[in-house]
């Protein structure tokens, strides 16, 4: 910047000032700033400025699987919340493994953010790792809690989503088996389990798990291969199942067409499926999933809107906050 201002014959602290706000200077310097950039053809380096401030402008956001478009949805909704308050959005994927979260949350470290948003892995999270980060930088978790960290926690109301569904699949047909991993990798799935036994103890019917093997978010091709194996041992206790998630649904929807076996409703179906999320993909499977959709735009604005008015006060958190949204149910073909 100094070696910028010297060429245009402009000073230094004026040059900082139409940087950090263009209309604090005056409108015949901003011309001339601004002729000055383009023949110079000069960018300031924005990570470099931010290292010279007690606050940057660099928001963290980090997801745990990028390539999944439930995750890349509410991060891009999050994204255009924090561009549109005039921070600068650093997105990070942990890649569904707890050494590339613990590099992510090592790189923002360096570039001093003013705040994070995290959804993190959750139960394979190093959770030493996670609570220092908390500790040093302001952290609001969304999607995926982990207990007593961070200033505050957005998510999904598990239980009302859980039941709204089972309540659809009960009246419609056969009350519905849970279709999980044994070992899931999101704490959300674990809440959906209990969820899924207090729901099904209230309506007094009995509970059917089927908890299948399966190993990270590849959750397409555990449902699928496990899928197939529960349909060829003649393992689902009713022609109704409920999936801990839409990706497993989808990969079982998958494992039902390859066994010749219908899902939807009325004459000649034999099986009926659901799943929770309302994914992207969902309403274009075949059949098309019944599911219940997270609101995926309140989650994001809150998240944001939370951790903006933690920056803006200047102080961390008395009480670590939870807000929690309900879901929607969304009635197709294959429920």
């Amino acid at each position: 910047m100094e070696e910028f201002a010297a060429v245009s014959g402009i000073s230094r602290p004026t040059v900082s000032k139409y940087f950090n706000d263009p209309a604090s200077v005056r409108k015949s310097t901003r011309e001339r700033i601004e002729a000055a950039l383009e023949r110079h053809d000069y960018r300031p380096n924005i990570y470099a400025i931010n290292q010279n401030r007690r606050l940057t402008k660099n928001i963290g956001i980090v997801v745990p699987y990028l390539s999944d478009p439930f995750f890349a949805e509410i991060a891009r909704n999050v994204e255009s919340l924090v561009i549109d308050a005039g921070f600068r959005p650093i997105q990070l994927n942990s890649q569904g493994t707890k050494v590339q979260e613990n590099d992510n949350l090592g790189s923002l470290r360096s570039i001093k953010p003013a705040g994070v948003l995290l959804a993190p892995l959750g139960r394979t999270s190093d959770r030493s790792s996670v609570e220092s980060f908390c500790r040093d930088v302001p952290t609001v978790l969304f999607d995926s809690n982990i207990e007593h960290l961070g200033e505050a926690f957005i998510g999904s109301n598990n239980d009302q989503s859980i039941a709204l569904v089972i309540d659809y699949l009960c009246r419609s047909g056969e009350p519905p088996a849970f279709f999980e991993m044994k070992e899931p990798p999101n704490p959300n799935a674990f809440k959906r389990r209990s969820a899924y036994l207090a729901t099904m103890d209230r309506l007094g019917h009995e509970p059917h798990l089927i908890q299948v093997e399966g190993d990270g978010w590849d959750f397409e091709a555990i449902g699928f291969s496990e899928g197939m194996r529960v349909i060829e041992r003649r393992g689902l206790p009713t022609d109704t199942v409920l999936c801990s998630n839409d990706r497993l649904a989808i990969g079982l929807l998958s494992a039902a067409y390859e066994m010749g076996m219908r899902v939807g409703n009325g004459a000649g179906c034999a099986l009926r499926v659901a799943g929770h999320d309302d994914h992207p993909f969902s309403r274009y499977t075949c059949p098309t999933l019944t599911t219940v959709s997270q609101d995926y735009a309140s989650i994001a604005e809150k998240s944001v809107e939370t951790l903006f008015r933690l920056i803006d006060s200047g102080e961390r958190a008395k009480r670590r906050d939870t807000t929690l949204y309900d879901a929607t149910l969304v009635m197709r073909g294959s429920a």
